[in-house]
């Protein structure tokens, strides 16, 4: 004999669903700037201050005022004038050798992830950091 399902299981049951199906689709986007950083589709934690918050976020999916400007204005990318590669969110806070010194200043290292930056609980000191080197109005 078949029980009738309850209202409250077939709703969980849709969500957790949803929910894999949403993961699975995820997963696959290896090539994703904000993967790399967050590979679970779970909620992030918001920034009590929104300004730092839509930062953060830019910083996340690498999508600031000053590396994509350029696209809205149909001009060329900016580019490191010391390391001759055009400027990405990634270039400035890991791998310009530029900033190196005030990476160990902020973050005691100048070996640095992204997800350890601007991962799940982003690093107390990025955005001193940030506005150290100048870059933090340019998001």
């Amino acid at each position: 004999m078949q029980q009738p399902v309850c209202c409250q299981d077939l709703k969980t049951s849709a969500k957790n669903y949803i929910h894999r199906v949403w993961q699975e689709t995820w997963d696959q986007q290896i090539l994703n700037k904000l993967h790399n950083i967050h590979p679970s589709t779970s909620h992030w934690a918001a920034l009590p201050v929104r300004r730092h918050d839509v930062r953060l976020t830019r910083l996340r999916i690498g999508h600031t005022r000053f590396t994509h400007r350029h696209l809205l204005l149909g001009e060329n990318a900016p580019e490191c004038p010391s390391c001759k590669v055009p400027f990405s969110v990634s270039h400035i806070l890991i791998d310009c050798p530029v900033f190196n010194h005030h990476r160990i200043t902020f973050f005691h290292t100048s070996v640095l992830t992204l997800s350890d930056l601007v991962g799940e609980t982003p690093h107390q000191n990025l955005f001193a950091f940030l506005l150290k080197i100048e870059f933090l109005h340019l998001i």
